[in-house]
């Protein structure tokens, strides 16, 4: 019987091959999960497919991807090829076998391994490295479609007097097809080093020759391409230099060509181009000569001349020739980037005027009613009274205003143009009272209504609050019948799906109010595999299941205006300030959209991410989309996006942009026509702050025409800190109905304040026509101040200072109140400047901000007064008339429900001390401070009773019609109302404030 046991080694176990049952398993499972991998990567595809597909912008997808797959495939290819065939020719041009040295005895061993994967490795190497380069090129789309469309820009340039088209457009595909070529070129040289050294015909230390000669032809060839290269590179270079930033004195990021570039370097680059072409040629001999040492010499010497020619003898001229004098040197250079980058940036017709700063009259009267006519003063600053629009016309938790107003332009009732802040009251899902999928995606899915409020009035409810022309929920005033739902909005970020067998929450006034969308917009998920699709990219799977998604559903996502535009415009960059307007029966979007490149020789770049930032870009509003380096920007596009149905419209602004042009032809479609522009839309479109914030950081240096003057920086600018911000950053620019000087009417306008650098007076003044619908618009005028005027800031201080200022805050503090700034307007006025700032109070019960007082200033003079009419009577010693008020509003703004003026600085006086006293004594009283609470008492009786002396008598100029009554008494008190409404609580603050109505006194009396 044989030995069962195993013997020492034990038994053989024999282990046997899965079943066909089993492996048919494990393949089924490794199918589906390549599958499933295949729909993840597919899914994204699919939905964007979709998404574009239901904007009506599907042609910019196809396009992109078809460029995108184009470039991918030749580049990857060729790149493919080039490795490849170098490989395999260094492969075929290995030497015999021969007498092994130890150095290819060694190599043997490698040899032999790769020997049965020969073409395997091949196929990898080539693959990976035609991925790689493929990958990257696929990139370089919107490259590509620059070149093959580029539209000239008839201009040219001063130094090669090429279009300024070349450098924009053509440059940049040429360096890339350059950048290729040397990637190409070195990773075909170094697949070809290591397959001649593995096949032996490289040696290191074998005895011999180091390389074969067919090995040395090979590589020869491959370093002659490189050198040639290098040689279009150095022609390139000649024109880059057009487009080449450097440090300079006369300005930051400076652009083109010096007088060292035009003398040393452009030079030097073209000898440089022709050593290369010698030291390529040199290579390319070395198949016949079969030796190395002409190409060698060649090469060095090129290396040489490129460190003595190239940078050596640059800085010599610079050092000698130029900096002992720089000025006269570089002023035909200075003279060429002043003029590009003014046409660049579109100021060269910007209109500078000397302007004296002081008044050229001293009739106060005059002053007075030119004041009252120069400007539609904004009390209601857009930056600072969303708190009220949000403690007032919130209604619901899950409703939120921005953080920043938009100012716009409206009829009012009489049929005038007035400035209006306007805000949408979008969703917000922070505030909803139960947070779950279904809440969250199905049931509040929109906001609802517009508000807006007169800029340059107050209301009554409380006093001081915004004057609404339209509010409530749903929102009735003077914007008329139009569709409130707002599924499309700045705020909006989440996806939401509507349409289907679940009913979204319309509204809750008087009951729950619900509705369904019946907009075309979102993608339909009525059958699975789109539902799979979006349960796969949105990584929610319960879209593949709910219930409450059928026949109907729609999903819509991309909600926010600036992710709409930019994706059906990938070639724009998005200002950062999309504002509402109602148009035609809708509330539409609109979007300021730009062209850009980097590519305009001798202007000079900036970031447009920097540049647009100003004190309110930290938490209130985005700046300009791509912080990416410009130096030629035009606002070429206006676009539109429906609030309800999200639709997307792209017009073409600027009808001379050849950038916009060159997209145009690209994505042919996508932009109307600017005669499409409806005229209702038209009269919504205005100039957009982040260009203009583009243009004031340029003309701080720009303005400056003459090249010594720009050297020497004598008249350089800046742009002030914002002095009502406590946070630093720029002053942001201010929309404001005004006239400049010269001007009969006013006009719609963005302006801005300028300060000399390092000084704090005022240097300059900056406006720009703002409105679409103006035979001037765009156009840009600059006031250079030529006396010493005090600036912004300087006006602030002072202000701070005033003693009016400081009685008025100490009495706040009591009443756990705080004061808050608002926008510090500047208007050229009779030769001089007037600032107005109105100032809000906010706190107690009172948590929002509503407007108290208004400084003005003027000259040497600052007050500070409970209306914006009493202000300017104060700061000009004279009563204003009707006649005097600004044209859009139907009385003075902020005079609402005030105390009309009484011109006496005694009457002044003692109400100021009546209402200090009166708060005086409502302290003492909640603290029960008896002997503090007799003694304010006694100051308000003496208080009142030398206001009733300063009284004027009856008939005594600038008396009022109505000042035989006590002020404000007309009206309930506040402590009439019920104590627990907000209108009470309101009112009640109010009355103990300095410049709250005067009822006040009379409780305390």
């Amino acid at each position: 019987m044989p030995d069962r046991g195993g013997g020492p080694t034990g038994p053989r176990i024999r282990v046997g091959r899965p079943s066909r049952r089993a492996r048919t398993l494990l393949m089924t499972l490794g199918v589906l999960a390549v599958l499933a991998m295949a729909f993840v990567m597919f899914a994204g595809f699919w939905t964007d497919w979709l998404w574009y597909r239901s904007v009506a912008y599907s042609s910019v997808f196809t396009t992109t991807l078809w460029t995108k797959i184009g470039l991918f495939l030749v580049f990857g290819l060729l790149m493919a090829l080039a490795v490849g065939v170098n490989i395999w020719l260094a492969h075929r041009l290995r030497p015999p076998l021969s007498a092994m040295s130890l150095e290819q005895q060694s190599l043997d061993r490698y040899r032999m391994s790769v020997a049965p994967f020969k073409k395997w490795v091949l196929l990898a190497v080539t693959a990976l490295v035609g991925l790689i380069a493929g990958a990257s090129a696929s990139g370089q789309w919107r490259t590509w479609l620059m070149y093959v469309n580029g539209v000239p820009f008839g201009q040219k340039d001063p130094q090669f007097k090429l279009d300024v088209a070349f450098y924009a457009f053509d440059l940049p595909w040429y360096r890339f097809l350059l950048g290729f070529g040397f990637a190409a070129t070195v990773l075909s040289l170094i697949a070809a080093v290591l397959t001649h050294y593995l096949y032996g015909g490289l040696r290191i230390t074998s005895p011999g020759a180091r390389a074969t000669a067919a090995a040395t032809g090979h590589l020869s060839v491959l370093l002659g391409i490189f050198v040639s290269l290098k040689a279009v590179a150095y022609w390139l270079d000649r024109y880059g230099l057009a487009v080449k930033s450097s440090d300079f004195k006369a300005t930051d990021n400076w652009t083109g060509l010096r007088f060292v570039d035009a003398n040393a370097y452009l030079p030097a680059k073209t000898i440089l181009f022709c050593i290369a072409v010698i030291c390529a040629v040199l290579f390319f001999a070395t198949l016949w000569r079969r030796t190395w040492q002409l190409p060698v010499i060649g090469f060095g010497l090129m290396v040489l001349s490129a460190i003595l020619i190239g940078g050596l003898y640059p800085a010599i001229v610079q050092k000698f020739q130029v900096q002992p004098n720089e000025q006269a040197k570089e002023a035909p250079f200075i003279q060429k980037n002043i003029d590009a980058t003014r046409d660049a940036y579109d100021i060269d017709d910007a209109q500078v005027d000397d302007y004296e700063g002081q008044a050229t009259t001293q009739d106060d009267a005059k002053l007075r009613a030119s004041a009252g006519s120069a400007a539609s003063y904004r009390v209601m600053d857009p930056n600072v009274v969303s708190p009220a629009f949000q403690q007032l016309q919130q209604k619901r938790n899950y409703y939120q205003f921005p953080k920043t107003l938009d100012v716009d332009r409206y009829k009012g009732e009489d049929g005038k143009e007035q400035d209006t802040v306007i805000g949408l009251r979008e969703l917000n899902l922070q505030g909803l009272p139960k947070r779950n999928w279904i809440n969250d995606h199905f049931t509040y899915t929109h906001g609802y209504g517009a508000i807006a409020a007169r800029g340059t009035a107050t209301g009554t409810n409380p006093p001081g609050s915004p004057d609404f022309t339209e509010s409530g929920l749903p929102t009735t005033g003077e914007l008329g019948t139009y569709e409130q739902r707002i599924y499309y909005g700045e705020k909006t970020e989440q996806y939401s799906i509507v349409g289907g067998p679940q009913k979204e929450l319309d509204y809750e006034e008087d009951g729950e109010k619900t509705t369904s969308y019946k907009g075309d917009s979102g993608v339909s998920l009525s059958n699975s595999f789109n539902r799979a699709a979006y349960a796969v990219a949105f990584s929610e799977p319960q879209i593949m299941y709910s219930g409450a998604i059928g026949d109907g559903s729609r999903i819509l996502y991309n909600r926010t205006p600036k992710e709409r535009v930019e994706a059906v415009a990938p070639w724009l960059t998005i200002d950062g300030d999309a504002y509402p307007a109602v148009v035609d029966g809708r509330i539409q979007w609109i979007v300021d959209a730009y062209t850009t490149t980097n590519g305009y020789p001798y202007a000079s770049r900036t970031t447009l991410g920097d540049t647009t930032a100003d004190s309110l870009t930290t938490n209130q509003r985005a700046v300009v989309a791509q912080q990416n380096q410009v130096n030629y920007i035009r606002n070429s596009v206006k676009a539109t996006v429906d609030a309800y149905d999200g639709k997307v419209k792209l017009y073409e602004w600027d009808t001379e942009d050849p950038v916009l042009k060159t997209w145009r032809k690209a994505f042919p479609g996508t932009v109307k026509d600017r005669a499409d522009i409806p005229g209702e839309l038209l009269d919504h479109l205005r100039y957009p702050q982040d260009l203009f914030k583009v243009q004031r950081e340029l003309l701080t240096r720009y303005h400056v025409e003459d090249p010594a003057q720009f050297y020497s920086g004598s008249d350089a600018w800046q742009v002030p800190d914002d002095p009502t911000n406590k946070e630093p950053g720029a002053v942001p620019p201010y929309y404001l109905s005004m006239k400049m000087p010269g001007q009969d009417a006013q006009k719609f306008s963005l302006t801005t304040t300028f300060t000399p650098r390092g000084r704090p007076n005022l240097g300059a003044f900056m406006a720009v026509d703002a409105d679409a619908a103006s035979k001037d618009y765009g156009t840009i005028r600059l006031l250079r101040v030529t006396s010493t005027v005090k600036g912004p800031g300087q006006v602030q201080s002072e202000l701070n200072g005033n003693d009016d200022v400081a009685e008025f805050v100490r009495n706040l503090k009591g009443t756990d109140s705080d004061i808050e700034y608002g926008n510090l307007l500047t208007v050229p006025l009779e030769g001089g400047f007037l600032y107005i700032e109105p100032v809000y109070t906010r706190g107690g019960t009172q948590n929002y901000p509503l407007l108290r007082k208004v400084a003005a200033s003027y000259g040497s003079k600052i007050v500070f007064e409970n209306s914006l009419a009493e202000a300017l009577n104060a700061v000009f010693g004279v009563e204003g008339d009707s006649s005097t008020t600004p044209p859009d509003t139907d009385q003075p703004p902020g005079d609402t429900d005030q105390p009309p003026a009484t011109g006496s600085a005694a009457l002044k006086k003692a109400i100021a001390d009546a209402q200090a006293a009166y708060t005086a004594g409502e302290t003492a009283l909640k603290e029960q401070d008896w002997s503090a609470y007799g003694k304010a008492q006694d100051d308000l009786r003496d208080a009142l009773e030398r206001a009733a002396a300063a009284q004027p008598k009856p008939g005594a100029e600038g008396e009022s019609a109505d000042s035989d009554k006590p002020s404000g008494s007309d009206k309930p008190s506040g402590s009439d109302k019920p104590s627990g409404s907000d209108e009470a609580g309101a009112n009640d603050v109010a009355a103990t404030k300095p410049g709250a109505a005067d009822g006040g006194g009379d409780q305390g009396s």
